[in-house]
């Protein structure tokens, strides 16, 4: 079933998880480990990451410095597979610009047809590595926009090359939403003319970057639907669980920590687990209680913080679990 036909046909909040794929050489095993805990609270969908080749440097013994490329990270369509045949969960593999070709979206498009996954995340990621070079026998998209246009034409049959009589495809497309706006817009009204842009041109529901202030969510949807973004706009969660990531995720994600979260866990680091999950516990109440449409978690690959949150939501408002 597509995600938007998940949040269509809810009578309730719906719950979600994102994870990432193993390492290269890593076993499944963690994966499926992970995923047969949050299985208790019915995700309806799971998404799974992409991930382009990255450079790093490496210092020699004698001084100088090498450089080395390392490797997209494999296994998001196999994961993909596993999960709708192992759990007959629909998952959402990510499809990103930086480092892949049109082309390769285009091949990636096609086996995810043929396994009969019918979703997609569509998202820019990061900014390119300067220092990993684009292959000159591909084209590229630039912007999610473009990828959403690219899912589309092959939706309407229309592929890379002028294919006579070739197969229309049917993917819902998620696209992302930035509740503190894209660090790289100059302002949030601009990128939320530029986020209705992408569901314009074929984007079905919005999942948002991770956030640790409600209000912030609040007002960004209600700036989008003035804007005229009528489709779901879904809160993407991460629990904080150490004090480091009072420095990290400001940096990676360019969001605001609330003082009230930060000076907590400066105050009594060794707790932070424990205050990162009451926060979210708070934020998940709060939300349910406004009426979203669901919960996204960003598990990466532990998904007890989030199991832990979702047990401390009042029995009013939360999301049910298997018997």
């Amino acid at each position: 079933m597509k995600v938007i036909e998940h949040y269509n046909r809810a009578d309730e909040p719906l719950i979600s998880f994102e994870i990432i794929p193993p390492k290269r050489g890593g076993s499944i095993k963690g994966v499926f480990d992970s995923l047969d805990k949050v299985m208790k609270y019915n995700p309806p969908f799971i998404d799974v990451t992409y991930h382009a080749a990255e450079s790093y440097y490496e210092e020699l013994a004698d001084g100088t410095i090498k450089r080395h490329i390392k490797r997209k990270r494999p296994g998001t369509i196999g994961l993909c597979a596993a999960i709708l045949h192992k759990y007959g969960v629909d998952p959402v593999p990510h499809l990103i610009c930086e480092g892949f070709t049109k082309e390769e979206t285009e091949d990636a498009l096609i086996e995810l047809n043929y396994l009969g996954i019918d979703n997609v995340l569509t998202i820019r990621g990061d900014a390119p590595d300067d220092n990993v070079p684009r292959f000159k026998n591909g084209t590229y998209n630039d912007h999610a926009i473009d990828l959403v246009r690219q899912v589309q034409d092959m939706n309407k049959g229309r592929y890379l090359e002028d294919i006579s009589n070739a197969q229309r495809t049917d993917f819902c497309v998620g696209v992302a939403g930035y509740p503190e706006k894209h660090f790289e817009a100059p302002n949030l009204d601009f990128d939320i003319q530029m986020l209705k842009r992408k569901v314009d041109a074929g984007g079905d529901y919005v999942v948002t970057q991770m956030f640790f202030d409600n209000d912030a969510y609040f007002r960004f949807v209600d700036k989008c639907r003035a804007a005229g973004i009528e489709c779901p706009i879904v809160p993407g969660l991460k629990v904080l669980t150490v004090e480091r990531h009072l420095n990290f995720l400001p940096k990676y994600f360019h969001l605001n920590l609330p003082e009230e979260l930060s000076e907590a866990v400066q105050k009594n680091p060794g707790n932070a687990r424990e205050i990162g999950i009451e926060w979210s516990a708070k934020q998940c109440t709060e939300l349910l209680e406004k009426g979203v449409p669901g919960l996204h978690f960003y598990i990466m690959g532990d998904p007890s913080p989030a199991l832990e949150v979702i047990e401390k939501i009042p029995m009013g408002t939360k999301v049910k679990a298997n018997a």
